[in-house]
């Protein structure tokens, strides 16, 4: 029996949202990529020239913004579109700027309050596919399959080097590594919902594995009986 609930867990760069929008157009679910939502805020926050370390004001704009995430709306290799206010901010969250303050604006608890109430809001109608770092552990504990994907931040360093570079946006490598390894330590170390692995989530590490591959893998733990 598939389940009603999938929480798809894992760090930056280890092909969540790539993965999760795969499964859950196999399965003819919702998908909600809950670091889109995080992006959106920071993206909020740097077009309005709020400081990534202001944290009543960030809370205020995270109950402010109106997020959306559906299906694509563009075939320009978007697993999703994303619309902030209506305007669609797709690729504007994976700018260089907003990853460098998506992790400091996702760690202020005021914020991940706000973030965590649309979610399980959400995740109440059931069949939905919800990616992210505290999903299966803070989100939805509830969860009735939680994966927990992961890859070397070598690994996560290339995959996102060559995304970047198919979009025309050129990073170096160790660049791209630096912010990932710093990303991972705040994302770690913060004190409200540290990202790690459910005592119950099944890990999947995709280092070596194509998309497809992982897809598979992914998904024959989904419907297992």
């Amino acid at each position: 029996m598939t389940p009603r609930t999938i929480a798809i867990d894992g760090p930056a760069g280890a092909g969540k949202s790539t993965i999760g929008a795969l499964v859950a157009e196999r399965l003819g679910y919702l998908f909600l990529d809950t670091g889109a939502m995080y992006r959106a805020v920071a993206l909020a926050a740097l077009r309005r020239g709020v400081d990534a370390d202001d944290g009543d004001r960030l809370a205020a704009l995270a109950r402010e913004v109106r997020i959306a995430i559906g299906p694509p709306t563009v075939r320009d290799g978007r697993a999703y579109t994303v619309l902030l206010d209506g305007d669609d901010v797709t690729w504007a969250i994976r700018d260089a700027g907003v990853d460098a303050v998506v992790s400091q604006v996702a760690r202020i608890p005021a914020v991940r309050d706000a973030m965590v109430a649309q979610q399980r809001a959400l995740a109440e109608r059931g069949r939905v596919v919800m990616v992210g770092r505290d999903i299966g552990t803070v989100v939805l504990p509830g969860a009735e399959r939680k994966i927990y994907l992961t890859a070397s931040a070598a690994e996560r360093a290339k995959r996102r080097e060559e995304e970047l570079r198919a979009r025309g946006d050129v990073r170096g490598r160790s660049d791209l590594l630096d912010e990932i390894l710093r990303r991972d330590r705040i994302d770690s170390e913060r004190a409200v919902a540290p990202l790690r692995a459910a005592d119950d989530a099944v890990l999947v590490r995709t280092d070596g594995l194509s998309v497809g591959q992982a897809l598979e893998r992914v998904l024959a733990i989904v419907t297992r009986s």
